[in-house]
């Protein structure tokens, strides 16, 4: 099964809840996509979301393309594309739709797009060359695909991947054909333009940026969580007591910290 843990994860409710919080990083990112993918350039274009997640993107890129243009969020989580399905009704974001899905099986859909986006949302497929397959098929040719991804985990120290790596169970091998998968899965540069070579994108670019945001501890380390992620319930505070270390180094005034996130946003053509 294609991204059978992904879609377990992403369709669990208790991890589900927690992703608001959570959504305080992704959405720092925000403008600098929204800047490279330029979706309101010209007339009326389709464009697809990929890993839509909970819509923030999604309803903004149907404010930049305005209401000659069409959206389309795909995720594969089920409780994130109601929530953003609330959220776009909300906005009265009328040009925006979402659907159920998993790109990297059933690709972007019968009619092609202009352009696609990600934030975030590419790091978790199992077979990445599949999927960005199945993404490159369905952009009209010339179309763009523009996404961000995080840089390598020794460059976002905020993670607490690191910190609790004692506390959870050792991730298990890909089986045969498939790619590790996690948030810093496309963190190479190298790797990741040799993807989009093989599934046949053109014209690569990628920026590695910086930026720093203020948020919550609960924006990189919830942790009602811990249980979830495998930490033993007889050692649970003392996984707290690691990730209040951890934390320390970012506290800021007013009980908030600063992170520093470091991601590339890629740009990419269908020939």
């Amino acid at each position: 099964m294609a991204n059978e843990r992904e879609s377990k994860r992403w369709n669990d409710d208790q991890w589900v809840a927690a992703w608001p919080k959570r959504e305080r990083l992704s959405e720092a990112l925000t403008p600098s996509l929204l800047a490279a993918a330029d979706a309101g350039a010209s007339s009326g274009p389709r464009v697809c979301d990929i890993g839509c997640g909970g819509g923030a993107l999604t309803i903004a890129l149907g404010r930049a393309v305005g209401s000659k243009g069409r959206v389309v969020g795909i995720d594969l989580s089920a409780p994130l594309v109601e929530l953003a399905g609330d959220r776009a009704s909300q906005a009265g974001a009328a040009n925006v739709s979402f659907v159920v899905g998993d790109v990297q099986t059933a690709g972007l859909g019968p009619e092609p797009f202009d352009l696609a986006v990600s934030q975030l949302g590419v790091m978790f497929f199992d077979e990445p060359l599949v999927a960005f397959g199945a993404i490159h098929a369905g952009l009209h040719p010339g179309g763009r695909f523009v996404f961000a991804c995080w840089q390598g985990v020794e460059s976002n120290p905020w993670h607490t991947g690191t910190a609790l790596r004692s506390f959870v169970p050792t991730p298990r091998l890909p089986a045969p054909g498939k790619s590790p998968v996690g948030p810093f899965s496309l963190g190479d540069d190298e790797y990741v333009r040799d993807i989009l070579g093989g599934a046949g994108f053109g014209d690569v670019e990628s920026s590695a940026l910086e930026i720093t945001v203020r948020a919550p501890a609960s924006a990189v380390a919830d942790r009602s969580l811990l249980g979830f992620m495998g930490v033993p319930s007889e050692r649970v505070g003392e996984a707290e007591a690691v990730l209040d270390s951890h934390l320390a180094r970012f506290a800021v005034d007013g009980g908030e910290y600063e992170y520093p996130l470091a991601f590339r946003v890629y740009e990419a053509v269908k020939d």
